[in-house]
């Protein structure tokens, strides 16, 4: 079933590695909340057959930002448009320095269910590197007021292979969540977008480049510490214990349709994908003249081929010989078992029956390993 995505492109500072939409600014809040409505309604036959919806997720941006009462106009506003599932999960991406327990209880009771939470580090050097607005103490304070208020359904964001971040304090980060017994992880590794500040510091010689090997050991470190604690690493970046699963997330990697709303939001309907406009200010104007500003892309078969193999490949769902033969047909299919050859010869990835999936060592190298499946 699909899932509906909400971009809220508002932060109270930018961090230092962050390449996605937002502005510091509230100025234009109310006016882009109202426009975000709007667009709802505009949006209402995006699913031509009206299926149910499955997955809402707020990201951003800091969606929590945002008051409950404005969260809660938006969900209200898409279930008077969209067939939402009555046991939807319904994220909200938020910051620590964000949830008070107040804020927490008015947010279980607006209907979000599911927190994504961007703690990053436990570390306040490192912190302070990646120009968050929390430190350490305000992390573990929002884990404990989410557990506190009810919110059994927790991810939390952290990021590796940070100049400031040695592999005993990643050690001691990784340890810290799973001593809180947060069920799922999402762990990603520092990477110098080109128009951010980390690559002007970098630049100038302000700030060390990332370090390959010392990010390799630590994601190492993450894959061997999360196994040992009964996490299955079901997505290349994510881990889950008990199988709770981002089931929106997860629809993205198998291929579902999902809308995107808000400035600079993708949708993807299987045929086409379009995004819209990167301004908050042209989103606004647009969307109150009953505009949506987007551009879009027909795809061609083989580029969902491409993209199919991108996605599947980072899952330990993996590729499925009868998905790609039904979805593309006979000759994408004798290419496909000609060109995964040597990445079983090598060891990168493993058959199962009828599916391809990446052994451990090839995780390391998931990228390289889908553009040499590419068409």
């Amino acid at each position: 079933m699909p899932g509906i995505y909400i971009h809220i492109p508002f932060c109270k500072q930018a961090c230092h590695y962050c390449d996605f939409h937002f502005s510091v600014s509230l100025e234009k809040k109310n006016d882009l909340l109202e426009t975000l409505l709007r667009e709802i309604i505009l949006q209402k036959d995006y699913f031509t057959n009206r299926e149910t919806i499955s997955t809402i997720y707020f990201g951003g941006g800091t969606p929590s930002v945002l008051l409950t009462t404005e969260i809660k106009a938006i969900l209200d506003e898409l279930k008077k448009n969209f067939p939402v599932s009555a046991d939807a999960e319904i994220t909200l991406e938020a910051n620590p320095d964000d949830l008070s327990i107040e804020k927490l209880q008015s947010l279980k009771e607006a209907g979000i269910n599911r927190l994504s939470i961007g703690i990053q580090s436990f570390s306040d050097e490192d912190l302070k590197f990646m120009n968050r607005a929390h430190d350490s103490k305000m992390a573990l304070n929002a884990l404990n007021a989410a557990r506190e208020t009810g919110f059994n359904n927790i991810t939390i964001d952290l990021i590796y292979g940070t100049p400031t971040l040695s592999n005993e304090q990643w050690v001691r980060n990784l340890e810290t969540i799973f001593a809180l017994d947060v069920p799922h992880l999402s762990c990603y590794s520092l990477t110098v977008e080109p128009k951010t500040a980390l690559a002007q510091f970098i630049k100038s010689g302000k700030a060390l480049p990332p370090d390959e090997i010392k990010s390799a050991e630590q994601f190492e470190l993450l894959m061997q510490l999360a196994a040992e604690k009964g996490y299955e690493h079901y997505e290349i970046s994510n881990f889950a214990k008990n199988r709770m699963y981002s089931k929106h997330n997860s629809n993205y990697w198998r291929n579902e349709k999902y809308l995107g709303l808000g400035p600079s939001a993708h949708s993807y309907n299987k045929v086409s994908r379009q995004w819209n406009v990167r301004s908050n200010p042209a989103y606004i104007d647009s969307i109150r003249k009953n505009k949506i500003p987007f551009e879009l892309e027909e795809l061609t078969l083989t580029q969902r081929y491409n993209e199919y193999i991108l996605t599947s490949l980072r899952t330990m769902w993996g590729c499925s010989l009868q998905f790609i033969e039904e979805e593309f047909g006979k000759t994408f299919l004798d290419y496909f078992n000609e060109a995964v050859l040597k990445f079983i010869d090598n060891g990168w990835i493993e058959k199962k029956d009828s599916t391809f999936s990446l052994t451990r060592e090839g995780k390391f190298f998931a990228d390289k390993i889908a553009s040499e499946l590419f068409r």
